[in-house]
Parts: C-alpha cells; sequence; structure tokens
C-alpha cells in the first residue's frame, strides 16, 4: 500500500508508557507520511522516554520543553505539518493504540463524505470496556454516547481529538484549539465550534483506536453497574472549569448547558462525596468554581489567564 502523502500524523507525548508509545509510533508510521512527536513533558525522564522512542520511530521530534497543554501541543503540531506540506492531519495521544488499516480507513470516509466535512474520527473505545464506543451524538441535551458498529458512519457532535483526522482546509478556516482551557474539553469546544461554522463530523465504524479513558473505571452498586471513568483531582479541577467556562462564555446551544449543568452536579457530588481523596477533590473543585466565576484559565500551577464572553 502506497503511503498517504498528504496526511501528517501529529502525537503530542507528555509521560508516556515507553512500550505503548513505541506501540503507537510503529503502527502509524506505515499509514502516514510523515510523523511529528511532540514533547510535552515536564520531567526529564519522560522526555527521555519521548526522544529515544521518536528516534527508533523515524519521526520528527518537536520538543515543548514543559508541559504546554495539549491544545498548545496539537496547534504547534499541527502548525509544523501544514509547513510540511501536510493536507490531512491525524491527531493521537500517547496512550493510543491505532487499528493497522485505521488512516486508511478514515480516508476512505472523507473521500466520500458530504461537502465541508472538517474531520473524520474513529470507533474509538475503552481498552478496559471495548464494547462500549466514545462517540458521541447530538442530543438537544447535549453530547450522548452512541452505538457505532463497523460499516457504520455518524454524524457526531464532536470528535475525540485522539485518532481524528482534519481537513487542512478546514483547520484554517475554524482556527485552531483553544489553549487557553489547557486540558479537558478541548475537542469538544473545537467541535462546536466548527459546527457553528457550518461543517460537519463523521465518526467511522470501520476505522477502529484504543484509548484509556481516566485512570480507573468503578462499576458503583447503587448506579446498576453502570461504569463511571474516575480522573485524578487535578483533571476533576479542569473538567469542572472547563466546562463552566463554556457554560457561562456563551460556547455551547442552550439546551447543552442545561445538559452540561446537570452532568456537573452529578460529576461533582460523586467525585467529591464518594471517591478518595475526597478533601483534595472538594478542594479543586472549590477552585474550579472560583476561577471559572473570575474567568481565569490556563494552566492550575501558573498565573492564569482572564478570558472574556
Amino acid at each position: 500500500m502506497s503511503l498517504p502523502a498528504e496526511v501528517h500524523a501529529v502525537i503530542v507525548a507528555y509521560d508516556p508508557d515507553p512500550p505503548a508509545l513505541a506501540t503507537l509510533l510503529a503502527r502509524l508510521a506505515p499509514q502516514v507520511a510523515h510523523l511529528i512527536v511532540v514533547d510535552n513533558a515536564d520531567r526529564a525522564p519522560a522526555r527521555a522516554v519521548i526522544a529515544a522512542a521518536a528516534a527508533a520511530a523515524g519521526a520528527e521530534l518537536l520538543c515543548i520543553g514543559h508541559n504546554s497543554g495539549i491544545a498548545h501541543a496539537q496547534n504547534a503540531g499541527v502548525a509544523r505539518a501544514i509547513e510540511l506540506g501536510a493536507r490531512q492531519v491525524l491527531l493521537s495521544d500517547d496512550d493510543s493504540a491505532p487499528a493497522p488499516d485505521m488512516v486508511q480507513r478514515l480516508q476512505a470516509a472523507a473521500r466520500t463524505a458530504p461537502a465541508r466535512t472538517a474531520a473524520v474520527g474513529p470507533r474509538v473505545f475503552d481498552t478496559r470496556e471495548p464494547a462500549s464506543t466514545l462517540v458521541f451524538r447530538d442530543t438537544w441535551l447535549g453530547p450522548r454516547r452512541a452505538a457505532l458498529a463497523p460499516g457504520q458512519t455518524l454524524s457526531a457532535a464532536f470528535l475525540v481529538a485522539s485518532g481524528c483526522l482534519i481537513e487542512v482546509d478546514a483547520w484554517r478556516a475554524i482556527g485552531p484549539m483553544r489553549e487557553d482551557l489547557f486540558i479537558d474539553h478541548v475537542d469538544l469546544e473545537w467541535g462546536v465550534r466548527a459546527r457553528r461554522a457550518g461543517w460537519s463530523l463523521l465518526a467511522v465504524g470501520d476505522a477502529a483506536l484504543a484509548h484509556r479513558l481516566g485512570d480507573r473505571v468503578l462499576r458503583p452498586w447503587f448506579l446498576g453497574g453502570r461504569r463511571v471513568h474516575v480522573h485524578s483531582p487535578v483533571r476533576n479541577y479542569y473538567l469542572a472549569r472547563n466546562t463552566l467556562l463554556l457554560m457561562r462564555g456563551g460556547a455551547l446551544p442552550a439546551g447543552w448547558r442545561l445538559g452540561y449543568a446537570i452532568w456537573l452536579a452529578k460529576y461533582i457530588g460523586f467525585n467529591a462525596l464518594l471517591v478518595a481523596p475526597r478533601g483534595r477533590r472538594l478542594r479543586m473543585f472549590a477552585r474550579a468554581l472560583a476561577d471559572a466565576l473570575a474567568k481565569r484559565s490556563g494552566a492550575l500551577s501558573s498565573t492564569p489567564n482572564t478570558v472574556s464572553d
């Protein structure tokens, strides 16, 4: 199979598992014309792992020098891909595992997709629960998980960034990822902005990618065994703060704002009351609320920015 010369892959690496990163790059290398590994690590050991993996895979290494946030790292990688002549850019996290034919199948879907399709994405599933897909349809209360089988496509509310194949022309028209969000809801916001500008997003059942969501999965008995993805307290902060920023900033449709208000109340209640360390989670949620009310964004550990409506 000839390489799709117009496709460049941008892999953002922060603190990767060495075998997982090596496997990811080995799987992507035959599927794209060029690999760009964005080193977004804070620690020297992680940077060494990333550099070694990139060298072994023949990938270009783009060093940020610190954790600049997923959005900034993605934007830097995409800018470099466009500079090299890419017409399509594939985004990936460092813990994802694409199928050997994922890019080929995404490209095939993109060629037959309706006009003004900004991006196509695979059938993403969690490695711990392969039957459950991370594909989201649009409802009046916001994105809801949707079943997506091989052979099917779905007009998506947004696409999970990892595995997303973006048209460069669409990227130029829609704009880059919103860097002040730092992490969490970055792909959601870009998808909402794309659809608001008249572009569509397509999930492709024939393309598959395994991806971990959250640190662990709980199945509380009082929820009837329903799966709950648990994140670290720091990620609790970003999820809550960015949800509130998007709600109050007018980025979300009215129905979505209601849906996310209901979701956030349940999310805070579950994590702050039932998941250790409860005290730290409660403090993170309180800070998220205060920062969102003050319209502060950026990295938690740095002097935050102030965002305007």
